[in-house]
């Protein structure tokens, strides 16, 4: 079992460039992605969100790629154009509004917008391989990740559907003592407002059985535990189990509600909240399993 949140980190540099990528990894019910690469690499964005949908399947996953350029290959050049733009435009501002021109223009226009530009060499087939290399390094980082996170997930829910099933023996603790304890009531009612000598007590036998069949909870508990025993095995089947155990706590709250329902009994009550309890800090734990 593994957990969503991952995160991973490569580099890879040849003579001429360094590529930096970096790749994190968070919860999502489908597969989210935000992919920021250089400019030169815009055309391969499709190959590199298949590439990360084949490997994580889903979450939210923001893919970084910065790329550093090897300082000799870096070819400054100048702008003539745009240099030439410049200087014509401060000659005719100056001339109009009678101010002489500094004898050191040049450095200022050089540091105007597009006056240098960088003599980058576009990257080829070698690089490209180079990058995707260094994508599958991070995510093999963000599967081992993911897979320390999914054990101690797997740890701490195990702990707390073990806490649910004995919780299930305290219910049974006082499931015999309720049912007498409602037997007695139900007499001393009948015979307080009705009387002892006009009950029919084959009648009252009957109705009383199906009183307590409808608040019986045999059939709830075997359903929970059978729940409980179907997550923890459901687990152990490796990834992609997230939405499956999603489903199946779903079905263990449906048992929890109903014998919460049918307690009667303030002992009960208390062993069902702190079921629920556990049962929420499950489904919270769940959301991050993929």
């Amino acid at each position: 079992m593994k957990s969503m949140t991952g995160f991973g980190k490569a580099e890879n540099a040849n003579d001429k460039r360094k590529i930096i990528i970096e790749i994190r990894t968070l919860n999502s019910k489908q597969a989210d992605l935000i992919v920021k690469v250089p400019g030169a690499y815009k055309d391969r964005e499709l190959e590199i969100r298949n590439e990360l949908t084949s490997q994580l399947q889903r979450g939210k996953i923001e893919l970084y790629v910065t790329m550093e350029d090897v300082l000799e290959e870096m070819m400054t050049q100048f702008n003539e154009t745009a240099i030439r733009y410049y200087y014509r435009q401060l000659v005719n501002i100056t001339a109009q509004n009678n101010i002489p021109l500094p004898p050191d223009i040049l450095n200022s226009i050089i540091r105007m917008p597009d006056a240098l530009k960088l003599d980058r060499q576009e990257p080829d087939e070698q690089e490209w391989k180079m990058l995707l290399d260094g994508i599958r390094q991070a995510l093999e980082q963000v599967n081992e990740f993911r897979t320390q996170e999914g054990f101690a997930l797997m740890e701490d829910i195990s702990a707390r559907i073990k806490l649910i099933e004995s919780y299930i023996e305290e219910v049974e603790m006082f499931e015999s003592q309720r049912m007498e304890i409602i037997k007695n009531r139900l007499r001393q009612n009948l015979t307080e407002y009705v009387g002892e000598n006009t009950v029919d007590q084959n009648r009252f036998e009957q109705e009383l059985i199906y009183y307590l069949e409808k608040i019986d909870i045999n059939e709830e508990k075997v359903r929970l535990r059978n729940h409980c025993s179907y997550f923890v095995s459901t687990m152990n089947e490796g990834d992609g189990v997230g939405k499956k155990l999603g489903f199946i706590a779903q079905e263990m709250g449906r048992e929890i509600n109903t014998i919460g329902s049918k307690a009667n009994n303030a002992d009960m009550q208390q062993i069902v909240i702190q079921m629920k309890d556990e049962l929420e800090k499950i489904k919270e734990q769940i959301l991050n399993v993929l």
